[in-house]
């Protein structure tokens, strides 16, 4: 039998894939040491439902999956919307939930995104998603990639406002931000490569079942 490879993302996303994999009879040791540090693996088997796991960081996973280096992927939804790969999207995993939002200075005149002027700068790690969103509402803004804390963006006069992720709003907060619209909502995601999920359609189909049922007993809102 073939092993079927699976690309994850290293950090919380990796490890909470880890846990649901071994849920469903997966020996998730070897790849537990890896994400935990312990080995500088980067490919890892698993014995036990014949699988090999890549670690990769989150923005790379759609494309090894988009090019068959991987046969499927687990990654956020917010990186699936910023990498735009032509990858098939099987199941909502339901961990890492988390909102897209625009936030302001909390002494900022913008109460929502219509009063945003064209020209704005605005400051993101999804810079594409950020510019369609604004396209929606006919404003063109200067959209400034940042990789780092985009927070700190507005306080410096970087940008007028900021898109970004959050969970619970209390690093905005903190840093003076206050939310003026929600651009989305973002999830851990089950991607394949479109050929291997035609090919291992009924393989890869209980694995999406099996995982599905373990995401919704664990993550059930």
């Amino acid at each position: 039998m073939k092993k079927l490879t699976i690309a994850i993302g290293k950090g919380r996303i990796g490890k909470d894939a880890a846990d649901l994999f071994a849920a469903i009879g997966s020996d998730t040791t070897a790849l537990a040491e890896a994400l935990n540090g312990r080995s500088r693996s980067l490919v890892v088997p698993d014995p036990g439902l014949h699988l090999k796991f890549i670690l990769a960081k989150s923005m790379d996973v759609p494309t090894f999956v988009e090019y068959g280096a991987a046969d499927l992927g687990i990654v956020g939804k917010d990186v699936l919307l910023e990498a735009n790969r032509n990858v098939a999207e099987l199941a909502d995993l339901r961990y890492s939930a988390c909102s897209f939002i625009l936030a302001v200075p909390e002494h900022s005149a913008v109460k929502s995104v219509r009063e945003l002027e064209s020209g704005c700068r605005v400051a993101s790690k999804y810079p594409r998603v950020t510019t369609e969103f604004l396209a929606q509402y006919g404003i063109q803004a200067d959209v400034i990639p940042l990789n780092g804390s985009v927070e700190l963006a507005p306080l410096v006069g970087l940008a007028d406002a900021v898109v970004d992720i959050t969970q619970t709003g209390r690093t905005l907060q903190e840093n003076g931000l206050r939310v003026i619209a929600d651009v989305g909502h973002s999830s851990a995601r089950l991607i394949a490569n479109r050929i291997s999920y035609k090919v291992g359609y009924e393989r890869i189909g209980h694995i999406v079942q099996s995982l599905q049922a373990e995401a919704k007993k664990v993550y059930a809102s």
